[in-house]
């Protein structure tokens, strides 16, 4: 049997009633909403972050690669990118095809 996607679908009570706004208002107000932190059984305290946590004392490590001989850094948006990427260089400055689109 073919289905007609375009048709308006009937909407029942329930449905209608679900998507009222007062319906909506009267759900969450009168429930407590509580945040919910979902917790691995093998992480362990120090693995989760809580928001507003002091990492003052933590220290990161970064491995920074230096640029390559196929790469170059876009003098406007400053990233580095590939040399294919080059749209434009004037006065020995090189800008990618983002900037310069």
């Amino acid at each position: 049997m073919a289905t007609d996607y375009d048709a308006p679908r009937n909407k029942t009570d329930e449905e209608s009633s679900a998507e009222s706004l007062e319906a909506l208002q009267a759900s969450r107000s009168g429930s407590a909403q509580t945040a919910v932190i979902d917790v691995d059984e093998n992480d362990t305290a120090e693995g989760i972050d809580l928001p507003g946590a002091d990492l003052s004392g933590e220290e990161l490590t970064v491995i920074v690669v230096p640029e390559q001989s196929d790469e170059f850094t876009c003098s406007s948006c400053f990233l580095v990118r590939h040399r294919s990427q080059i749209a434009r260089e004037k006065n020995g400055l090189k800008y990618c095809r983002e900037c310069e689109g």
